[in-house]
């Protein structure tokens, strides 16, 4: 699959490449050999994804082994698995006769299969000429008119234009809301400043539509949270692979310290009284407001945010009359953790659980219906508590992920626990030392762990809620193909930080013909967080093409610095606060100096860097910061002017300053985040800058801006434009870019000017 993309790029730098080969070749049919495109033939089929099924203890999954594709029904309760077809043979057979479709006996799917609520003997196949029906005991397959009955799945919620009578309908026309009497047949217009940039609808039309509208119904009372967006400034891409002449591609962006950003106002309309208005919700200047999706029928409840990202109050509409109560008011500096912050109202609104960092550590608290805290739930003095799995009231439990408990593994890996909602008792559901993903049954009395790591394929055990400790390995990965096309386990490496403290987690890549007498370039791979972290923790082969860049004859490194991770406690996550573009970079040397002293292979004087978006910002700031040890930078779709990037990413993760005007009252936000643009002079490797031009994500003014800065300041670098791309630029045609660039300037340098006016 690379090779036609590699001839196609080799014009880009391979004459400069031959040029410095002195008798060395580059093996690309290795490259391409232990890339993702050759490895993931082989291990498809063989993940296990299993279904659970409705109103009995039992899943299904299917499976390749070897040379064949299996079905298995499991029964949670002991572990104890069958095959759901007793001859494939016949099974196969007997399906093409009836449909004349084939079957491969060894590689078959079973599309639109479905079990009937409750019922293990027999499934349900979906095909074009009807229903079909297989018994499993028997080892009978038939049409048949029966349809299955799965009902019990939880409705979602959902926006509604009719009320739950019907005795009411609203309406969307233009911008504004109509309601309509349904016993009167009466339409009357509820709202008149709706337009464009701040509409109660989802698309003006001439009539009035149901579908059009953006609220629901609860009872007789309609509520709509309306995103004001007149007042945020636009911004342009030219789509110059459009049909005919380019194209202007113009969307509304809000960026640090702008005046224009979202607003947010809720209606509120009483259809008995037929009382409207907007509701009393404003308490920060330029707050963020959010819809909570639960309501106990006489309380919605939604969340509002101060633009300085360190306030949060959890606030309850009363229906019956549209007041509103804050219940939970929460301050955490320097910033709140937008990727955990979480809560749940439950018990018909008569109990909130409220995820806070008060400790330092997020975790959970339980809070009466108004607001008044009653204790602790989640406990451990290093355990971060994640997201609300279930909550459980008849046993009076919580079931929510984890991170950081036990010191011994890496503390991004994901675990699930149980534990009482009176805060005395916390259990571990999921041990083993790897990143676990957690499917529950439908009554939540059992439980799917699917374990990995990215250096150790799945395994799937079963475990009971109840008695986690009974628990059963149901099926694990067959890697035997993958290993006999040639892949091998990166290697999983612990280091300090620059400090000396902190334990940093990181993978490294080698090449499959590594000799340790050699000396080889090292690439690091970068993403700076601190919103996510990028690094690998499930299973997944030739990760962002680290291990097929390797096999050119490179160490590769993926390592999370301070500050990149979320999951990790305050300290660390907020480690970058107010220095949003130099706080990686320290760690980011030091782990390349500490892994150099361990591991005597890698080259100190042949260090590259490469990332995309925020890594692409790391990546030139690093390269910037230290010209003598970072010798070749490939920056693709960088935010490296954050000042001109999202407003809530700059403005979280480096800070932002209010000032209210005494005579108006108004408050104005101001920010300067420090720009790579500032140290475009201190360039002297080779650096490779690359943007999509219609990047809507980070746009490639930014790019361009830096471009502008080494231009200004007489430095020589290279440029590539992706047309049509947005920010995935990832592809065959860019993975190779960053191959051949590494390539013509780490293995075979040539001699350039660095300076391209004074030649120097």
């Amino acid at each position: 699959m690379y090779r036609g993309v590699i001839r196609a790029v080799v014009l880009f730098v391979m004459t400069a490449c031959l040029s410095g080969l002195h008798g060395q070749t580059i093996d690309w049919d290795r490259v391409e050999q232990h890339s993702a495109s050759a490895w993931e033939p082989c291990i498809a089929g063989r993940c296990i994804y299993p279904t659970w099924m409705n109103g009995c203890p039992f899943f299904y999954y299917n499976v390749r082994k070897g040379d064949s594709t299996r079905y298995y029904l499991v029964d949670a309760r002991n572990g104890h698995k069958i095959p759901m077809v007793k001859d494939v043979a016949a099974f196969t057979a007997r399906y093409a006769s009836l449909t004349g479709d084939s079957l491969d006996r060894n590689d078959f799917r079973l599309h639109g299969l479905t079990f009937n609520r409750g019922d293990v003997r027999r499934f349900f196949l979906r095909h074009r000429k009807g229903t079909l029906v297989y018994d499993l005991r028997r080892g009978t397959l038939a049409f048949t008119d029966e349809q299955p009955d799965t009902d019990g799945v939880p409705p979602h919620f959902r926006q509604t234009c009719h009320s739950a009578d019907s005795a009411f309908t609203m309406l969307g026309s233009g911008h504004d809301l109509y309601v309509r009497n349904n016993r009167t047949g009466t339409v009357r217009r509820l709202t008149t400043d709706g337009r464009e940039e701040a509409s109660y609808t989802y698309r003006a039309c001439v009539d009035t539509v149901p579908s059009n509208i953006r609220g629901c119904w609860m009872g007789h009372r309609y509520v709509c949270l309306l995103q004001d967006m007149s007042e945020v400034q636009d911004i342009s891409l030219i789509n110059s692979l459009g049909k005919g002449r380019p194209q202007t591609l113009t969307f509304q962006m809000p960026m640090p310290g702008d005046e224009g950003v979202p607003r947010y106002r809720l209606f509120w309309y009483n259809a008995d009284t037929d009382e409207a208005r907007l509701l009393p919700i404003d308490k920060y200047p330029d707050q963020t407001v959010e819809l909570d999706h639960f309501s106990t029928g006489e309380a919605l409840y939604f969340t509002r945010r101060s633009r300085t990202a360190d306030c949060i109050d959890l606030c309850r509409v009363n229906l019956a009359d549209g007041t509103v109560d804050e219940l939970i008011s929460e301050t955490t500096r320097p910033h709140i953790n937008l990727t955990l912050m979480n809560h749940l109202v439950f018990r018909q609104g008569r109990y909130i659980l409220w995820w806070s960092e008060r400790t330092g550590r997020g975790n959970y608290y339980l809070y009466d219906g108004e607001g008044r805290l009653l204790h602790r739930v989640t406990r451990g003095d290093r355990l971060v508590a994640g997201r609300i799995v279930r909550v459980d009231t008849v046993r009076n439990e919580l079931l929510f992920a984890g991170y950081g408990e036990d010191p011994q593994v890496n503390p991004c890996y994901t675990y699930y626990y149980k534990a009482s909602l009176n805060g005395t008792r916390q259990v571990l559901l999921t041990p083993g030392n790897g990143n676990h993903e957690l499917s529950l049954s439908h009554d939540g009395r059992y439980a799917i762990d699917r374990c990995s790591r990215v250096d150790c394929p799945p395994t799937v055990r079963v475990l009971s809620i109840d008695r986690p400790s009974r628990s059963f390995e149901v099926d694990r990965m067959d890697e035997s193909a993958l290993r006999a096309a040639g892949w091998q386990p990166p290697t999983l490496v612990k280091v300090k930080a620059a400090d000396g403290v902190t334990d940093l987690y990181g993978v490294m890549y080698v090449p499959s013909t590594l000799d340790p007498a050699r000396k080889y370039p090292l690439i690091t791979n970068v993403y700076p967080g601190p919103q996510d972290d990028q690094l690998p923790l499930s299973f997944v082969v030739d990760e962002n093409g680290n291990q097929s860049l390797a096999e050119l004859g490179f160490v590769v490194i993926n390592v999370s610095v301070r500050g990149s991770s979320p999951l990790r406690g305050r300290e660390f996550y907020c480690y970058g606060y107010g220095n949003l573009r130099d706080y990686p970079l320290p760690d980011t040397r030091h782990v390349v100096e500490e892994l150099a002293s361990r591991y005597p292979f890698i080259d100190l004087d042949r260090v590259g860097i490469y990332g995309h978006s925020g890594g692409a910002f790391q990546t030139v700031a690093a390269m910037l910061t230290y010209p003598d040890f970072f010798k070749v930078g490939v920056a693709a779709s960088g935010n490296h002017d954050n000042n001109i990037y999202i407003q809530w990413w700059g403005e979280t993760f480096h800070g932002v300053t209010a000032e209210t005007d005494s005579v108006s009252h108004r408050t104005r936000f101001h920010t300067h985040i420090p720009t790579n643009m500032e140290l475009a002079d201190r360039l002297q490797g080779d650096l490779l800058l690359i943007t999509g031009d219609m990047d809507r994500n980070v746009p490639p003014s930014s790019t361009y801006r830096m471009a502008h800065a080494l231009i200004e300041a007489h430095k020589r670098f290279d440029f590539f434009i992706l047309p049509g791309k947005d920010h995935g630029v990832m592809d065959d045609y860019y993975l190779n870019l960053i191959r051949y660039y590494f390539v013509e300037h780490l293995l075979h340098p040539t001699r350039r000017d660095i300076d391209i006016i004074n030649h120097h």
